[in-house]
């Protein structure tokens, strides 16, 4: 009779706390272990793009970064850029709500009572979205099951719930908080003491169980073990050097979830939840995230490239403003430069058991939830992707001579996973099916 992981490891003498540091060992020998791990990564930023520093000016597998997008260069071969597409989502609220609320649904929002800037108010979208959708594709199968299934991260996105601040959704009318705290998201993945100040180190109280578990795996196992638990540990030592400083009344970032103001911070943020994002997909914890950064109408003052101005105020600036479109190139870079970190974590962390990297088995798409800011268009969202998780045709530009609803590309997504559904969202913007990404 075939044991399960957890039965091994609970016959080996190994106790919870140590579980989340081994199930992904490849030489344990289960089930899951064996096909190849897609991954998705849905990446946000606001407020739309400036088209002629973010577009291409070629087609095809030969094209040149402009400035919005330059940081992707190492990254070129593994890009696939897509324009034309666009959210033909209509009905209740303004471009802002339904472009973030109807992102990755597909589908109408509600009627509601939140007041948009313009247009009729509008409640939360009436449908699940995209990432939950494979999320539970892959958690009815014991091969493709994780622990989490999926992630939902944040960078200063707003405590404040409402239908400019949330883009997943479990279900009609149930939206998903991201988690904006680094500290918080440690703590759902290892365990952590509740009383952050504490910081009583996991690794001490597992340490015996992993000398344990080395026992009985590979060579290689044992280096992947090392790693994980080494990145624990220097988590842990960071997050100890921050509130030690604190209490010596260093200026550090207060990591709380919420907190608006804190624009200094956002880089610092950004790259930690990143790190603790790869560091899962490692540990196969998820399969499925998302990193929204602000929030749909975000104000973010990106001080840190000199930029004064808040990111929404400036997105209303005339095309002939040149000096606000510069500022406005320099942020998407910056956006871009997350994914490219992002992108080349996975790139540096080898698949566990082999079989490339885990860029190579991870698609991340980058999107918006405007085409233009100063114009509110849903037509030509942007939607970068990097990595081949999903098997699609990479280092490409692509512009559609006609646009086309984004619902075909969230078929596309699912069905890169194997999960050939017909329609997803609005059945009206998915008569032609998936987009050929192959």
């Amino acid at each position: 009779m075939t044991r399960s992981r957890r039965e091994f490891l609970r016959d080996l003498g190994v106790g919870a706390a140590a579980v989340p540091f081994v199930l992904n060992l490849p030489s344990l020998g289960f089930a899951n272990q064996t096909a190849r791990k897609q991954r998705l990564i849905v990446m946000f930023s606001p407020n739309g793009i400036v088209p002629k520093t973010f577009w291409p000016d070629e087609q095809g597998d030969k094209f040149t970064l402009k400035e919005s997008m330059k940081p992707l260069e190492p990254f070129q071969k593994q890009t696939l850029i897509l324009r034309g597409v666009g959210d033909k989502v209509r009905g209740d609220g303004d471009s802002h709500m339904r472009g973030i609320g109807c992102l990755l649904t597909g589908i109408e929002l509600f009627p509601g009572n939140i007041q948009g800037g313009s247009d009729t108010p509008a409640g939360w979208a009436s449908g699940h979205s995209i990432d939950q959708e494979i999320k539970t594709f892959l958690q009815k199968n014991e091969a493709t099951k994780t622990r989490f299934g999926s992630l939902e991260l944040g960078v200063l996105v707003p405590e404040r719930a409402d239908t400019w601040t949330r883009m997943s959704y479990s279900a009609a009318n149930k939206p998903i908080t991201p988690i904006n705290d680094p500290y918080q998201v440690f703590n759902k993945l290892y365990g952590q003491s509740k009383d952050r100040d504490a910081l009583r180190s996991i690794l001490d109280d597992v340490q015996a169980d992993l000398k344990k578990v080395s026992g009985a795996v590979s060579t290689e196992d044992k280096k992947l073990l090392d790693e994980h638990a080494n990145f624990v540990r220097e988590m842990e030592l960071e997050l100890k050097a921050s509130a030690v400083a604190k209490d010596m009344g260093h200026k550090v970032p207060e990591l709380e979830p919420g907190v608006k103001a804190q624009n200094d911070s956002i880089p610092k943020l950004s790259k930690m939840q990143i790190d603790l994002l790869v560091n899962s997909f490692a540990g196969d914890f998820a399969r499925v995230a998302t990193l929204q950064y602000t929030n749909s109408v975000g104000g973010a003052k990106m001080k840190w490239l000199g930029v004064d101005e808040g990111h929404h105020e400036l997105s209303h600036e005339p095309d002939t403003n040149e000096k606000a479109q510069a500022k406005l190139t320099k942020i998407n870079a910056w956006f871009c430069e997350q994914m490219a970190y992002l992108a080349k974590k996975l790139s540096d962390t080898p698949e566990p058991g082999g079989g490339g990297s885990l860029l190579d088995n991870t698609t991340i798409v980058w999107t918006n939830e405007l085409g233009q800011g100063n114009s509110h268009t849903l037509d030509n969202i942007p939607f970068v992707l990097v990595g081949g998780g999903l098997n699609f045709k990479m280092g490409q530009s692509i512009k559609h001579a006609k646009s086309v609803p984004h619902n075909r590309l969230l078929l596309s997504l699912a069905h890169g996973f194997g999960h050939n559904i017909k329609t997803f969202g609005n059945k009206d913007f998915c008569g032609a099916g998936p987009l050929a990404l192959g």
